[in-house]
């Protein structure tokens, strides 16, 4: 159970090699122990992860899990806890591509539509099953501002999001009463490995940053949270900019 300070005893990342989670983690990690359940393909980063954690402090488990196989997404979830009950699980996988190709060729669109949106609404749904079975626990759903308005440089990235967006906003509506807490969290730009590379946008923040939202987000029981917190209002302000304008921003 997470205690009356915001601490969890337990946290499943899927995507467990992911920079937000892994930043997610040591934050929680510097409270003191959590056993952390790493959901991903196992690879050496992965054992790079688990290594990273067990320095922190954590008592490691991990599952393998691919985005692009639903058919053991539900199995994956079952195992992760399988080991005890999961506190806080976060959705932290996703691929960014090359946006100019994506829009161009099925294989590269697909794929991202695949990763970003499929298969996060089958772990979701996976993990809802299993939070109501335990009748306690907080989802997470890394989002991202491209959700909130498609723009021409990563609109087929943004569509990804904005189904993943609505769907776990939707879903917190159906967990309301159940004892289930979820959060949609929407980065800017973040500097990671899969923006490494790339021009920074403004207001653009660090995994660390994120994870700091994250664990402020769940304590407080905040449903949509902004990394950082100003994107909130000028997302606001570019959801009514009309299109002739809109298309002109450097954006």
């Amino acid at each position: 159970m997470i205690d009356a300070v915001g601490h969890p005893s337990s946290l499943l990342l899927l995507g467990g090699t992911s920079e937000i989670g892994l930043a997610t983690a040591e934050r929680y990690l510097a409270g003191g122990p959590v056993r952390v359940v790493l959901a991903g393909r196992q690879s050496p980063r992965l054992a790079d992860a688990a290594a990273r954690l067990t320095r922190a402090g954590a008592t490691i488990e991990t599952v393998e899990f691919d985005a692009r196989d639903a058919a053991v997404h539900t199995e994956a979830v079952r195992k992760a806890f399988a080991g005890g009950d999961i506190d806080i699980a976060l959705v932290a996988f996703g691929v960014l591509g090359d946006q100019e190709k994506a829009w161009q060729d099925i294989d590269a669109a697909v794929e991202l539509a695949e990763v970003n949106y499929v298969a996060a609404v089958s772990v979701g749904v996976a993990l809802s099953a299993e939070f109501r079975r335990q009748g306690h626990g907080h989802l997470v759903a890394l989002s991202s501002v491209a959700a909130e308005r498609a723009r021409r440089s990563n609109f087929v990235y943004g569509s990804t999001k904005a189904g993943l967006d609505a769907f776990y906003t939707g879903l917190t509506e159906a967990l309301r009463g159940e004892g289930i807490g979820v959060t949609v969290v929407r980065p800017g730009f973040v500097h990671t490995k899969m923006t490494e590379g790339l021009d920074a946008a403004p207001l653009s923040t660090t995994p660390e940053a994120v994870a700091d939202v994250i664990v402020s987000s769940v304590k407080n029981g905040r449903e949509q949270a902004w990394a950082p917190a100003p994107l909130r209002f000028v997302m606001s302000a570019l959801r009514h900019v009309p299109r002739p304008i809109f298309r002109r921003l450097p954006l």
